[in-house]
């Protein structure tokens, strides 16, 4: 496990991005596993700011991103699919026909994670898949469990992450009460894995997560058993890291 320390979020993000660039660089047609949510904004807008400069080209990127809500459409501003194309896909030379996100409308959560599972595997799998962390040690939607699911699934959301995600809806209400997410099955099978994560909020369980046991109930756990994962933190992250 390769481990950095950003100063502060601007600096974590940036580090973050380099090595999403370099994996762009080094294998032109990749497939990158995306994540959404506050803290991989900074490390999309670096990419987008390299692209712009003549530095980055994504026109052979391919992209399968964690999760979706169960229930919204891509047209829906608090989709994930609306979340890429608004800080990342509507601003680089991605082909979105190669970009990969759960299908949301899909009722049957059998269908829609079967075929999500499909679409991942005719891509060849993940060449580094990036991943947040959740205040439970949630990766992806996978909350704390009794076990690791596998492949994808229909998860029902917790209370916490009902509560973390609410700021960005109107009321607690209208946050969809499901998703469908990559299982860590699938997640474990990314050649490379990049964990990113800011903020003293987040400090408690990234220690659980890199130091402590291995359980189903701090579900990033399970990455210190991956052969090639590097995690980057900004210090108030790493504040409780022994």
């Amino acid at each position: 496990m390769k481990i950095y320390c950003g100063k502060d979020y601007k600096e974590m993000s940036r580090i973050a991005a380099k090595i999403i660039a370099a994996q762009i660089i080094m294998k032109p047609d990749c497939v990158l596993g995306l994540a959404t949510g506050s803290t991989p904004v900074g490390a999309y807008e670096n990419l987008v700011e390299w692209y712009k400069q003549g530095d980055l080209d994504f026109s052979q990127v391919t992209s399968v991103n964690l999760d979706e809500y169960r229930g919204l459409s891509g047209d829906n501003d608090q989709s994930y699919r609306y979340f890429m194309n608004k800080n990342l896909f509507d601003h680089v030379n991605i082909d979105k026909s190669r970009t990969f996100v759960p299908n949301g409308l899909e009722p049957d959560s059998g269908k829609a994670c079967s075929e999500y599972d499909g679409i991942i595997e005719s891509v060849g799998g993940v060449d580094l898949q990036l991943l947040g962390i959740g205040h439970n040690g949630h990766i992806g939607f996978n909350e704390p469990a009794d076990e690791f699911c596998k492949g994808t699934h229909c998860v029902d959301l917790t209370a916490s992450t009902i509560e973390a995600n609410k700021r960005f809806f109107e009321k607690e209400e209208d946050v969809p009460r499901q998703a469908y997410t990559m299982g860590i099955g699938t997640i474990m099978k990314a050649k490379k894995i990049l964990l990113v994560a800011s903020g003293a909020d987040k400090a408690e369980i990234i220690a659980k997560s890199l130091t402590g046991p291995v359980t189903p109930q701090v579900p990033a756990s399970i990455l210190q058993f991956h052969n090639d994962v590097t995690v980057v933190c900004d210090e108030a992250a790493f504040s409780k890291l022994k």
